[in-house]
Order: structure tokens, then C-alpha cells, then sequence
């Protein structure tokens, strides 16, 4: 048996000359059968070299290669290089981007760009993070345990600004943790340093060690500041050095899930802890400013925020308990986002979200009275959201100078660049359109904003340059797709990452023309060519067209469509819905669900038309596409997927008779809906690794859309599949992972139980003992979408 094995894990990857007739056998192999694209392409931070991750030579994991822009022939990267390399993203710079530093072990380094010169900043055994650059850039601050110390560049000298503790300590307490010890603690360690020389010896060493530290710490005594069982994180400074913003966190204790797994090396059931579920009790989060002169510490108060009381409209529902709220509105518990001070001032900006998602908030903090004052609000009865919230991908918000400041809002229903003035409060928007900004990055000039948008097509992605003060910003990338664009530090160069719907990711290289008008017509260089294997480059697959259907409200639904060269005798379609909910797929680049795009070729070759519907609550399309979900998922996004099918039948002469629709998490969520409360408008549907019931699911993602099941039992009813299984008259298919920690076996394990008890016999289950939420193994995906193929094949081509 063991030989057996062994020969098993030997035996190579299988190949085939021509991919021609496709198999899922072909298609769901190990996906380095494909060829593997570059990814994370990132510069150094001395912006010599561009590095990305690739595997063209199919081993075991990626590996690290490199160009520079005089040499683009890219290099497979040493151990050494790779130790060696310091990429933009691991770096803070200085106001006049000719310093930065980095952490490199735990330890700090700071680099001056234009000598090359690397000086060790800390040399410890605690580990230092989060350096920056403070007090007018003469001192590097940087956290050690929980507290900031500065290191004052020109003399070396290391100061510590704060004094966290995590119990309540005295006011006389020094920057030395105080110890205390019972008598009988205090005699055993007299005693075992009088029996010991080699004890002495070195506690008489760590003495002179402990003096010698001091000269390097302030002597003042420092403000103790308890922590009380909370952390402390989010710890900003102005840049003059005199305020500390930070933030504590009360975390909260809810209880968790448990998923078994079956299948272990052990022989032994294991658990694997995972998540809790929606309506857990939230952590709470507090903002101090610690002023450094005054040795005083300011709770920054929540109180006058404007709307910090208002009620959510959805609560009209529940007229009894809205009555009760309404007298006393509580106060809204919020979270902090993050805190960005000005660049010669003794105030910062705060965003604000409330903890409901409702709200987000961009407030001046004032330093010196902790005080909070309105830039601007974002309200929005469904929840925040889009390329316009924090973090999405990443803080899309900063100062241009003291004064003025940008961000991100979907004001106006899609995400657009804005300014304000934190003085006079007026603002300007400085984009405008029915289409999204997607990502923001001030030139280190301060002159331009680089934008990612899709406002040339829904389905494409382009980089712009836009003068800080507005107007027309200029396209720089010209070719059909996805354009992922990454600066070089000196903003001479662009590397993009390229894709084509029917063209996985290639790396490319620009140069970034500064002469106005001039942008778009450099060429990009290609930098990879051999993502592809000949093998995958031996079919044609498919350019699926991106088309528009109107649904039942007039709107335009975007979707993918995939012709038959020629049409089964039965005319079946299959109807795809993408996962994740927020989440784009009608588009023209290539598809994250690269395995359905092969399938839906494959489809196609067997006479079927396929649809792939970018629904309500995708992403790509404003806000209230975004929310066309909220309190009642399988409401109008699964009327998009019913009016998808009518325009099959009206438009593509499909049979009605033969439709069947699929899909994994949301997608499988739909196909329940779908043929759970709309009988015999699909024969058959596959849902894979579906919710069944999202009072199940978890808090972040599910609380936005439907709110809390104790306070909208409404919205869960109506959203939850298991709750209408009683509908279903149509054949079904239902694969699950067991060990998916994302929708859990529990959920499917519930509805199973539902339908014995309902008496229903046309549905199927599958499952994978080693499978999470997603598969991994390609035998899993080989099973999956052999029993999806054979669904379909048996239901809609009879």
C-alpha cells in the first residue's frame, strides 16, 4: 500500500499535445498545467529594480525575478538578492522623499536615497514596527512593546514618548517596569544569589547594562498610561512631535465555531476553530491624544459627532421598538479607522466609521482640545461601501498641503476624487461620471493624482493622470482590459499587469511620458511571454461578448455571454452567477474564475449558450447596484438572474424548457433561491458550497446587507434559502467542502435535513472531506464539475 502511494504522488502532472475536444478532466488539472502568470509586481524602494513573482519553469512554488528598466529580460532572484531587497510598500519616506525607513528582523534601518548610505537604527531583541518620520523629520518614531520611542537622527539619541502599561500603575512609576515581590519570593532570591558567583556576575552585568540604557531614555518621569486589559494600536504622531493619537480596543468575547475535520494525518476527529456568526457582540474602540508638552492625555469624545444618534430607517419595521429607540437614541458605538495628521499643524483628519456601517465620518481633530469637528459626511441607509471606503484597497485619503485635503465618497452614488479645505470646509469634487474611481495615489510632486477607473467601459480597467486641481484627467495606458498599474518611485516608470479576457496576466513596462498630451502615446514593452503553455495555447478559447439585457425595472445588467459554434438540438443554456456578491465578472479581462471560464468553453463546444451575470450587489457599477441587495438577498439580484433566462429565450432562441444555472458561495446561495421560489423557470442548477441560512454567516459582511437577525428578522427570513426548500420541484445538485471554515458543511448539513423532512427525492449532495471553502486539490474539482456536467447533460438535453 505504501508503495502504491508512493508511486501515486511520484506520477507526473498529465499532458496533452491538443486540448481539443476540452474534457473536464483536461481543464480541472493542477492549474500549472496552464502556465502561470507574473503577480505583486512591486518596486524597490531605491526604485533600481521592479521584482514579481513567477513560475514559468512549473516548480513546486513561485519564485522571486527582477528587471530593472535599462535590462527587461527578467532574472530568477539569488536567496541574497531576495534577503536584500526592500520593496516601496515596506517603506515610510520623509517629507522630502530623500530618507526612509524600513524593519527589517525586528529592527529598524534608515536609508538617504541619494548616497545609498543604510544606517541601523535599533539593535534589539524586542521587536520595533511601524517607524516613521516625526518632529519636522529630525527623529525616526517607532513602536517597541506597546509604547513610541524616537531616535533623533543628527545625535542618535533614543527617547521614549510614552509609558503604556497594561495594569493601573502609579503616578511615581519610571520608564523601568516596577516589580513586586511577596517576602517569601524576595528571600529565595537573596538567597540564591549568595550561592552563586555566576549569578552575581551577571546580575552585576545587567545593572551596568540597565545604566547604560538610561543615558540613551529621557529621565523625566513619564505619564503612566493604562491599558486596562485593553490594545493599544493605531498609533500616529503629528509631525512636530508634540501629539500622540492612538487608539485602545476593548475586545469582545463571542462564542466560535467549531468545524470537525475528518480526514487527518492523526486518524483522530480534529477541530479547527473558525469564525463566530452575525449578531455577535462587537469589539468597542476608544481615540486618545496623548500632547507630549502638557503631559496630558485627552479622550477624544464621540458625543457631538452629527448623526451619531440617528436611528436606521429599516427599524420603521418594528414600530415597537422603534418608538422605544427613538425617545432615548443611544449612541451609535463607532471604530476609528485611521488618523492622518497635518503636515505643518497640530491637527489631523479622522475617519470615523459607525460600528452599523451606516455612517462614515471625516473629521478635524484638534490636537490640543481633542476636539471634533465636521469635513464631511457619507450616509447611507444600506451601508458603506465600494472603492470609496478606507482600506478598499487601500486608505484612499491624505494631504496635499496643510490645508487641503483628499478622499474618496460615494456621494453621488459612485466613488469620486474630492478635496476639502479643513479650514473654510468647502469642497470640490474633482471626478465626476457614472463610473467608479477605483484607486487614488498622490505624486510625490504633490501636483498630480495617478487614478485607476472604468470609465472608458464597465469592463475595463485604465490608469489616468489628473492635475491636483482638477479638469480632464489624461488616459496613459491604451490596451482593451485590465490595466493594474504600480509607479516606480521616481514616477518615470509603470509596470502594469495585463490581461485580456481570453489572455491570462502578462507583465508589461511604460515609461511615464511628463509632458501633457504626451501620456498614452508610449508604448507599454512586454516583459513576459511564456505565461501560457503551448498546450492551453493550442485551443481558441472563446472572446465572450459583453452584452446588456434590460431587466424587469428597466436597469441594464451587464453579463458575459458564450455562443455554440452550433447549438444542441435541444437548445439548452446554462446560466453562470459568480460568487463573493461584491464582485465583478462581465468583464474584459481575464476572469479570477479561470476554471469556469474553460468550463463554459466547454459548454459552449456541447451546444449550450452560457450567460455569466454581473447581478444587483456586484461590483463595478455604483452604488445603488451595489445596493440593490440590502434586506433581501434573492430579491433583485436573483430577478436579474430569472431576466437573464427570459432574454436567453427572447434573444439567443434558447428553450425555456432546458435553462440550468450554477454557482459557489453567493452563486450557490442564488441557485437555491433560484430554484427554491421560482419553479420551472431552470430544469436543473448546482449550487456549490452555498448559504443556506445567513443568520449562520459571518458579522462583517452579512450585518451590512441584513442588518442583525435580532433586530431584522425580516430581512433574514426572506434572505435565507432554508426557509423555502419546500419550493423546490426542479432537479438539484449540492457540493460542499467539509472543512470549509468560510460557509459551513453545518449549513448544507441543516438543509439536508430540511429536505429529508420535506420528503423531497430530485436533489443530490456531494461532499469533500478535504476541501474548504475553496477546493485546492484538483480531484475535488475534477468530481465537482464532472457531476455539474452530467446534471446539466441529463436535464436540459432531454
Amino acid at each position: 500500500m505504501k508503495k502504491l502511494l508512493l508511486l501515486l504522488l511520484l506520477q507526473p502532472a498529465l499532458t496533452y499535445s491538443q486540448l481539443s475536444p476540452l474534457s473536464v478532466e483536461k481543464i480541472m488539472r493542477d492549474p500549472k498545467w496552464i502556465g502561470t502568470s507574473p503577480t505583486t509586481p512591486q518596486w524597490t524602494a531605491d526604485g533600481k529594480y521592479l521584482l514579481f513573482n513567477w513560475n514559468p519553469q512549473k516548480t513546486a512554488s513561485d519564485s522571486l525575478y527582477y528587471i530593472t528598466p535599462a535590462s527587461t529580460v527578467p532574472q530568477k532572484s539569488t536567496w541574497a538578492f531576495r534577503q536584500a531587497a526592500i520593496t516601496e510598500n515596506q517603506v515610510e519616506y520623509n517629507s522630502q522623499r530623500d530618507q526612509y525607513v524600513y524593519v527589517q528582523d525586528g529592527d529598524i534601518y534608515l536609508v538617504t536615497i541619494k548616497t545609498g548610505t543604510n544606517r541601523r537604527v535599533t539593535q534589539t531583541v524586542a521587536v520595533e514596527s511601524n517607524p516613521q518620520f516625526s518632529f519636522n523629520d529630525h527623529k525616526i518614531v517607532y513602536i517597541r512593546e506597546q509604547n513610541a520611542w524616537a531616535w533623533d537622527i543628527q545625535t542618535g539619541l533614543t527617547t521614549q514618548l510614552t509609558n503604556f502599561q497594561s495594569t493601573t500603575t502609579p503616578a511615581s512609576a519610571t520608564a523601568a517596569s516596577i516589580k513586586r515581590s511577596n517576602q517569601q519570593e524576595k528571600w529565595l532570591q537573596q538567597e540564591a544569589l549568595e550561592n552563586s558567583i555566576v549569578l552575581q556576575r551577571r546580575k552585576q552585568k545587567k545593572e551596568l547594562t540597565d545604566s547604560m540604557l538610561k543615558q540613551f531614555i529621557r529621565e523625566k518621569i513619564l505619564r503612566a498610561i493604562p491599558l486596562n486589559g485593553k490594545t493599544m494600536s493605531m498609533l500616529t504622531i503629528s509631525h512636530n512631535g508634540r501629539f500622540i493619537a492612538y487608539r485602545l480596543i476593548a475586545t469582545a468575547t463571542g462564542k466560535s465555531t467549531i468545524v470537525p475535520s475528518y480526514v487527518t494525518e492523526s486518524g483522530f476527529t480534529e477541530d479547527i476553530g473558525a469564525r463566530t456568526k452575525v449578531g455577535t457582540i462587537q469589539s468597542t474602540q476608544e481615540l486618545f491624544v496623548f500632547d507630549t508638552q502638557k503631559d496630558t492625555v485627552l479622550a477624544v469624545k464621540t458625543d457631538s459627532i452629527p448623526g451619531i444618534r440617528d436611528l436606521p430607517d429599516f427599524l420603521k419595521d418594528y414600530p415597537t421598538a422603534y418608538k422605544e429607540k427613538s425617545q432615548t437614541p443611544p449612541l451609535r458605538p463607532v471604530n476609528f479607522i485611521n488618523t492622518t495628521w497635518a503636515p505643518d499643524n497640530n491637527y489631523a483628519v479622522v475617519e470615523v466609521r459607525a460600528q452599523d456601517n451606516k455612517d462614515r465620518w471625516l473629521l478635524l481633530l484638534d490636537g490640543e482640545t481633542g476636539r471634533l469637528s465636521l469635513l464631511h459626511r457619507q450616509r447611507d441607509e444600506a451601508w458603506i461601501g465600494g472603492p470609496s471606503a478606507s482600506g478598499f484597497p487601500t486608505f484612499n485619503s491624505g494631504f496635499i498641503n496643510d490645508q487641503t485635503f483628499w478622499f474618496q465618497s460615494e456621494a453621488t452614488g459612485y466613488s469620486h476624487l474630492y478635496t476639502i479645505n479643513v479650514i473654510t470646509k468647502e469642497k470640490k469634487a474633482l471626478t465626476s461620471g457614472n463610473y467608479e474611481v477605483l484607486n487614488t495615489q498622490l505624486s510625490k510632486s504633490k501636483k498630480y493624482f495617478y487614478l485607476t477607473t472604468n470609465e472608458a467601459h464597465p469592463g475595463e480597467q485604465h490608469f489616468y493622470r489628473l492635475p491636483v486641481t482638477g479638469g480632464k484627467a489624461e488616459r496613459i495606458t491604451t490596451l482593451t482590459g485590465s490595466n493594474q498599474a504600480s509607479l516606480s518611485p521616481d514616477e518615470k516608470w509603470i509596470a502594469i499587469l495585463y490581461s485580456y479576457s481570453n489572455k491570462p496576466w502578462e507583465l508589461y513596462l511604460q515609461p511615464n511620458s511628463s509632458t501633457p498630451g504626451t501620456a498614452s502615446k508610449t508604448k507599454p514593452i512586454q516583459i513576459t511571454t511564456l505565461a501560457q503553455s503551448e498546450e492551453f495555447k493550442s485551443y481558441p478559447w472563446r472572446d465572450p461578448e459583453v452584452i446588456t439585457f434590460t431587466a424587469r425595472d428597466s436597469a441594464q445588467v451587464y453579463a458575459r455571454l458564450f455562443r455554440p459554434a452550433q447549438s444542441h438540438a435541444s437548445k439548452p443554456a446554462v446560466i453562470f452567477v459568480h460568487g463573493a456578491g461584491y464582485l465583478q465578472n462581465a468583464h474584459k479581462w481575464w476572469s479570477s474564475y479561470y476554471r469556469e471560464y474553460m468550463f463554459h468553453n466547454l459548454l459552449a463546444d456541447n451546444g449550450y449558450t452560457v450567460l455569466d451575470i454581473d447581478y444587483r450587489g456586484s461590483a463595478g457599477y455604483g452604488r445603488d447596484w451595489r445596493t440593490g441587495i440590502y434586506r433581501y438577498m434573492g430579491g433583485k439580484d436573483l430577478d436579474d438572474i430569472e431576466d437573464g433566462a427570459r432574454y436567453l429565450v427572447q434573444k439567443q432562441g434558447v428553450n425555456a424548457q432546458h435553462i440550468g444555472l450554477y454557482g459557489g458561495s453567493y452563486g450557490g446561495f442564488i441557485t437555491l433561491m433560484a430554484l427554491f421560489t421560482k419553479p420551472r423557470i431552470f430544469e436543473a442548477g448546482a449550487a456549490l458550497r452555498p448559504v443556506t441560512d445567513w443568520a449562520h454567516y459571518n458579522h462583517g459582511y452579512t450585518s451590512n446587507i441584513l442588518n442583525e437577525p435580532f433586530s431584522d428578522s425580516i430581512a433574514y427570513h426572506r434572505s435565507s434559502p432554508i426557509n423555502f426548500a419546500s419550493g423546490l420541484n426542479d432537479h438539484l445538485l449540492i457540493c460542499h467542502g467539509m472543512i470549509d471554515v468560510n460557509v459551513h458543511f453545518q449549513d448544507v448539513v441543516r438543509l439536508t435535513q430540511r429536505l429529508i423532512e420535506l420528503g423531497k427525492d430530485n436533489w443530490e449532495l456531494s461532499v469533500y472531506p478535504m476541501e474548504d471553502h475553496g477546493f485546492i486539490e484538483p480531484e475535488s474539482w475534477t468530481d465537482e464539475y464532472k457531476r455539474i456536467f452530467r446534471l446539466f447533460e441529463t436535464w436540459l438535453k432531454k
